[in-house]
């Protein structure tokens, strides 16, 4: 069957790090070496600006950070790879758990000087509620660094996981000379080379030859045997099941602005990691080799080309195949749709496709459809779980600073919301907007793309709220008597639910107390929460 050969062709996966660890600069050389690219320029230099392939929004080209998520595609020894590259910034840490629910596994950079950062063990957090299978790639082992045993020892300690070096390090920095690849066996000479792919690979089936010693020195040669001698005495075998259960994570060694080690990690990631996975919904596990056509979508993303006013659904194939211009089934608004101009990606290249299967991530052109977590199916309509969405952080009240320019700021700020960027809620009276973030950042960006995208001017004045708290009830008595009594504290999403803005964790737990019949929820996906 097609679908089964194209289904196991397929991987899809994100690249995660704490910021500055060298994510952008990992996926420009995946594309390098997926041929996508010709060369690759330093996300950072000095002396010439330049801009990663998958950094397409101007103010991630003013900042040198990325703050969207790029979708980007290529073939590699014959497999179709999909890579979500996610924001690094912690304030963006929600558009990072809405792509988590899109992959099959995940590849964690690791900075060799840094270690494990507060982000990082966010993020692992996220793929252990998924059992996401991780790899992890420690980064610029060309500079100078911790020594990879005590890394590999807070790994374990620090992310709870437990680790298997799949290749190991020659030296670090000034000493450093290349890798071991212990999974395929074989030495790779290290070379500075910030553009192009060059290789220089020494096939040592026996590590006791006088070859190791030629290639590398006496001095590094023994210290090389006595340290893999100590890998394969602490650390148990590879075991693929237990990396697929998500217990387990290869570690791979490297230079990504080097292109080094890149290889080995991205042809052992081809050989072990899943295939595309199904997903749950309110109807049961859907498996990838169903029948009929189904996906999410899991990102929005307006003015995507500034110079086109486009509006992008990214769609998750789970089963079936997808086809252009065929109808399907919208499931929350049920109605029929059918798309003629879906899109795959390379970060800012789009190219219309006609067909695509279980794993791929495709564009929908939407005229304003679609929210975070849709589901579109062929067939009987039922929707997909998991999209997480929490209670923001920071709240912030905005301003019109141009009353001529309304509809434009209305337009913009709802788009805007749609994409998930951030949360919008409406208080009265006054239609008063509310937004809400997990990050500063999230403002700066937002007041940014509202003036340049869509000609708005606002301001931000900080609002002293603790949680927005989504309710449910069966007591409707009791609700509206709550709504009465705390009118000034309650606001609307976007969606017409009631949300309560609590100002302190007091005043909250006095409330679920005073309230005994309502349910405070901490993430708007509470129809969901209430299922589990």
């Amino acid at each position: 069957m097609k679908n089964i050969a194209e289904i196991e062709k397929r991987k899809t996966f994100a690249i995660i790090s704490h910021p500055d660890a060298g994510k952008t600069t990992l996926t420009e050389k995946l594309l390098l070496f997926g041929g996508a690219i010709q060369t690759a320029g330093a996300v950072k230099n000095n002396k010439i600006k330049k801009t990663a392939t998958s950094d397409f929004m101007e103010i991630e080209k003013q900042r040198g950070i990325s703050v969207a998520t790029s979708v980007m595609a290529f073939e590699y020894l014959g497999k179709q790879i999909n890579i979500l590259d996610t924001p690094g910034h912690k304030d963006f840490a929600e558009d990072t758990y809405r792509t988590l629910t899109a992959v099959d596994s995940v590849i964690l950079i690791i900075d060799s000087a840094s270690g494990v950062e507060a982000q990082t063990k966010a993020l692992m957090e996220v793929c252990r509620m998924r059992n996401t299978p991780v790899i992890i790639f420690i980064n610029k082992m060309d500079r100078e660094g911790r020594d990879s045993f005590d890394l590999l020892d807070e790994l374990e300690d620090i992310l709870k996981i437990k680790v298997r070096p799949l290749s190991w390090p020659i030296g670090i920095g000034a000493t450093f000379q290349g890798v071991y690849n212990i999974y395929d066996k074989d030495l790779n000479l290290f070379a500075a080379n910030k553009t192009k792919i060059s290789e220089d690979i020494v096939s040592i089936e026996d590590l006791n030859s006088s070859e190791l010693e030629d290639t590398i020195g006496e001095g590094p040669a023994n210290e090389l045997r006595e340290e893999l001698e100590l890998v394969d005495g602490v650390y148990d075998e590879f075991d693929r099941e237990a990396y697929l259960r998500g217990e387990v994570a290869p570690v791979f060694f490297g230079s990504a602005i080097n292109n080094f080690g890149v290889k080995e990690l991205l042809e052992t990631f081809l050989e072990i990691s899943p295939s595309p996975q199904g997903r749950e919904s309110n109807e049961g596990f859907v498996a990838p080799e169903a029948k009929n056509f189904s996906g999410f979508v899991f990102k929005i993303h307006a003015n995507l080309d500034p110079n086109h006013r486009d509006r992008i659904a990214f769609l998750r194939i789970v089963s079936g195949k997808f086809e252009r211009n065929k109808f399907y089934n919208h499931a929350r608004l049920e109605k029929k749709l059918k798309f003629a101009n879906p899109t795959s990606f390379m970060a800012q290249d789009k190219s219309i496709i006609d067909e695509a299967f279980p794993g791929d991530v495709i564009g929908l052109y939407d005229t304003g459809s679609f929210k975070i977590g849709d589901t579109i199916t062929e067939g009987t309509s039922f929707s997909f779980k998991g999209i997480p969405s929490f209670s923001p952080e920071i709240f912030m009240e905005l301003e019109n600073k141009d009353p001529m320019k309304s509809k434009q700021l209305e337009k913009g700020i709802q788009q805007l919301t749609d994409e998930g960027v951030a949360q919008l809620f409406i208080q009265q009276p006054g239609n008063r907007k509310i937004v809400g973030t997990v990050g500063q950042l999230q403002f700066e960006v937002i007041k940014y793309r509202l003036e340049n995208e869509y000609g708005a001017k606002c301001e931000f004045q900080p609002k002293r709220y603790y949680k927005a708290c989504w309710m449910t009830t069966n007591n409707q008595e009791q609700l509206d008597q709550f709504i009465r009594a705390k009118s000034i504290y309650i606001a609307k999403d976007k969606d017409d639910n009631f949300v309560f803005l609590a100002e302190t964790p007091f005043l909250l737990q006095m409330a679920q107390s005073d309230y005994p019949d309502i349910q405070f929820h901490f993430t708007s996906d509470f129809k969901v929460e209430q299922e589990n």
